[in-house]
């Protein structure tokens, strides 16, 4: 599992953002989850959006084609050997959104890095690590505030997060002046790793490798013509946005590209933009507090349009707003699908079912476990473990280049049923 490899500079989160494809023509209009079980929603708010899955079809590569999926032979264990050793108080953090309207991306991280902490912690009576959680509110300003708090603790050894981008871009240096391990699951801006830093590392692609997958698989897949992008005003989405549109070649439509503002309750101006063009989708470059209110007031218009957005949303915050309009979804994610035995024992540990990250959480938590395991007792070892390591995991196989990004990442289809 670990193995001598050479690390530069850069070590950025190489977590793709997701896309969902969501049907708007009248009852169709589709929406997103983060359901990647297969299981029931279960979330029926009058619309028609009870028992609601999404459920893993395929997966796509770079140019957009699809890619059969392989099984993990032999995920890394956090529970090892039974032998770690540890000083007393080690702990890890996790920082995101564990507040507010973004807080289920950061709550599916930590929970599923709290199914490997738990089995840990069983297995290995001489070493008992804490999971310290960081509420940023996936706000940047917050997340600033918060970095020197989890820097001063000189128990952390590591940190699973930032989990949005705008915060990771906010307090990297920070982390990176203390040496201290920063392994996003779900950061994706590629701009991430431009900055020099040797401490960050990505659990997945990032927005330069979905946009192209995505827009190559709308265009070539599912042979659309005309796509109207929309994106709210955040770094991840004007990033995500613009590589879709880059992919997208001829067939992102100028005429309705629009921008909505996080916060915005009001979305007439984007949605008369959109119904006013001859588009056959629009895709959502954005966060799920704004996507949803999309979907429904365009199905409630009757916008015959395929409706496209990322997966950063739950079924909670986007099954119930958008209503029956969610029926339908074919859901793009660099995240991968819940195995079975995880996934009865994550909705055991925290009550709910695992959704977007739940399974990167598990993974990267996993990886710093081991390190840990191995006789890491300090950051800048810990650092050295991650950047050197190579193995498998629930989700995919980590193994890092030079800038802190995966050597490879593909993207999974899902389809809301």
């Amino acid at each position: 599992m670990h193995r001598t490899a050479r690390r530069a500079s850069g070590g950025a989160a190489l977590l793709l953002a997701a896309t969902l494809v969501l049907t708007a023509c009248g009852p169709q209009s589709q929406g997103g989850g983060d359901e990647t079980t297969g299981t029931s929603t279960e979330t029926d708010d009058g619309g028609g959006s009870a028992d609601l899955s999404i459920v893993p079809s395929v997966q796509i590569d770079i140019d957009g084609a699809e890619v059969e999926a392989t099984a993990a032979g032999n995920p890394a264990d956090p529970a090892g050997d039974g032998s770690a050793e540890c000083a007393e108080g080690t702990s890890i953090a996790v920082a995101g959104a564990l507040t507010g309207p973004n807080a289920a991306l950061g709550l599916n991280i930590q929970y599923g890095a709290q199914v490997a902490v738990d089995a840990f912690n069983e297995a290995n009576p001489g070493c008992q690590v804490t999971l310290k959680p960081f509420d940023t509110e996936g706000d940047p300003q917050k997340a600033t505030q918060v970095a020197p708090q989890i820097v001063g603790d000189a128990s952390v050894l590591g940190l699973l997060g930032p989990a949005f981008s705008g915060e990771t871009a906010a307090t990297g240096d920070v982390f990176n002046q203390a040496g201290l391990l920063s392994l996003t699951a779900s950061a994706t801006n590629p701009d991430l790793t431009t900055n020099g830093w040797t401490n960050f590392f990505r659990g997945l692609a990032n927005d330069a490798v979905q946009g192209p997958s995505v827009a190559k698989y709308l265009v070539n897949t599912k042979d659309f013509g005309s796509v109207c992008v929309v994106s709210d005003n955040s770094d991840y989405g004007i990033g995500l946005a613009q590589q879709i549109t880059e992919g997208l070649g001829d067939a992102a439509n100028e005429d309705c590209a629009a921008e909505v503002k996080t916060g915005d309750k009001d979305f007439s101006a984007a949605v008369q933009i959109i119904s006013g063009a001859d588009a056959d989708a629009v895709f959502y470059a954005g966060y799920y507090a704004e996507a949803a209110p999309v979907v429904k007031v365009l199905s409630d218009v009757g916008v015959a349009v395929t409706f496209v957005t990322e997966e950063r949303r739950t079924v909670a915050q986007f099954f119930s707003p958008a209503g029956g309009a969610s029926k339908g979804a074919i859901l793009s994610c660099p995240c991968g699908p819940a195995p079975e035995d995880f996934a009865a024992t994550y909705e055991e540990t925290n009550g709910q079912a695992p959704g977007v990250y739940s399974v990167e959480g598990y993974d990267l938590a996993t990886i710093m476990l081991t390190g840990i395991a191995s006789g890491v007792t300090d950051r800048a070892g810990l650092i050295d473990y991650v950047a050197n390591y190579s193995g498998e995991g629930l989700a995919r196989a980590y193994e890092w280049d030079d800038t802190g990004e995966l050597a490879s990442a593909l993207i999974w289809i899902y389809e809301v049923q």
